[in-house]
């Protein structure tokens, strides 16, 4: 076998092998979750486990990304993995001098050095419950601010108006790069007219916006990892976004991992000529401003109360907003007959399961759903 083939088949495998990882981790914390009496956690991360099974197998047998670019995941994953154990490392250090001080009873020296951000933080994490039965507003506001990554995704692949997609602005800048340094690039990833890619070429779109998902996928997911196998004050992520944990967080992954394990897996099923492109944007935006609108103005201007299966409270002023959101997504990407499937989805994923996360499913169901009613009905995607 060729030397760069051999390479490309190594960083394939052990892309792979991350995926089977993360598999094996996420079945343990859903055990964990499960016995810690959190059927929603357990279920939803035991969940989240077959779709890196699923993952792994894709990536083994079709690939998700051409050489090099499965190279520079495979390097990312380690830098990622490498700069959490690092943080964790600053954490656990922290924490031992703070021991040690009040130990010590070195008040004043103690009490100037808990004006650093990281003091602050250790001190709320180790001496307060971080995860929270109910969410005030703002965090939850803060929260969902994340759900906007679909639109992220959305101008990764399609750019707006005059702005080229993000990931074709990404692939020319790579290519320009890769021959201003076109010695070391051959030394370390082979001639660069193997480069897969040209310049303003589609499949880089294609397979760079998924390169992105799975980034950020290993980097919130490491992070989510140490949370619940080490404690919340080691997370990097829980560090930046002020921990906003909820209670059925507690043993199991966040809501970050659910919802973009789901995007890799319809945008998977994208790749694969399964679903169409517009489908699988209507179901993640779906997912993402559906999703945030029915629980921001539920929280805000909900007065009539919902109690679901799972004994959680929502409201009839949220659930009229999500539905309604969905529905002017499915439109503007699917038409009007195909929108009603995806509000019809949204409202059972999000109301009627009880030990589930609905971040999970709805960017999976909705896209499958409305995808199955296209193969049904045979009417063109679009304005009907």
């Amino acid at each position: 076998m060729e030397y760069w083939a051999l390479v490309e088949s190594l960083y394939n495998t052990t892309l792979s092998l991350f995926f089977f990882v993360l598999m094996s981790l996420m079945y343990y914390i859903g055990i964990k979750g499960y016995r810690a009496k959190n059927k929603y956690g357990g279920i939803s991360s035991i969940l989240c486990g077959i779709c890196f099974l699923i993952f792994g197998y894709y990536n083994s047998v079709i690939g998700f990304l051409a050489f090099p670019y499965n190279g520079f995941m495979v390097w990312w994953i380690g830098m990622t993995l490498l700069f959490n154990l690092l943080f964790t490392t600053i954490i656990r250090m922290d924490i031992n001098k703070m021991k040690r001080e009040e130990k010590n009873e070195f008040k004043k020296e103690g009490k100037n050095k808990e004006k650093t951000i990281l003091r602050r933080y250790i001190r709320r994490m180790t001496r307060e419950n971080p995860y929270r039965e109910v969410i005030p507003f703002r965090m939850e506001l803060i929260r969902k601010s994340f759900h906007l990554s679909g639109l992220l995704i959305f101008l990764a692949f399609f750019g707006f108006m005059t702005i080229p997609p993000i990931t074709l602005l990404v692939n020319d800048s790579v290519i320009t790069f890769i021959h201003q340094i076109g010695p070391s690039y051959n030394l370390l990833w082979g001639d660069i007219a193997d480069f897969p890619y040209g310049f303003g070429d589609f499949r880089a779109v294609v397979e760079i916006t998924m390169f992105a998902l799975i980034a950020a996928l290993a980097f919130t997911i490491a992070s989510d990892i140490i949370r619940i196998v080490w404690g919340p004050e080691y997370s990097f992520f829980n560090f930046l976004t002020k921990s906003m944990l909820r209670q059925k967080e507690k043993n199991a992954a966040g809501p970050q991992i659910y919802i973009i394990t789901g995007f890799i897996f319809s945008y998977m099923l994208y790749m694969a000529g399964i679903i169409h492109i517009f489908v699988f944007f209507s179901g993640i935006l779906i997912a993402c401003l559906s999703d945030a609108s029915a629980a921001l103005i539920g929280k805000r201007y909900g007065k009539h109360k919902v109690r679901l299966r799972n004994e959680e409270v929502k409201s009839v002023e949220g659930f009229v907003a999500g539905v309604a959101i969905a529905y002017i997504i499915g439109f503007v990407f699917v038409g009007p007959v195909y929108a009603l499937m995806g509000a019809l989805i949204f409202f059972l994923t999000d109301y009627l399961p009880a030990v589930t996360a609905d971040n999970l499913l709805n960017p999976i169901f909705i896209p499958i759903g409305i995808q199955l009613l296209v193969f049904l009905l045979g009417l063109p995607i679009g304005w009907f």
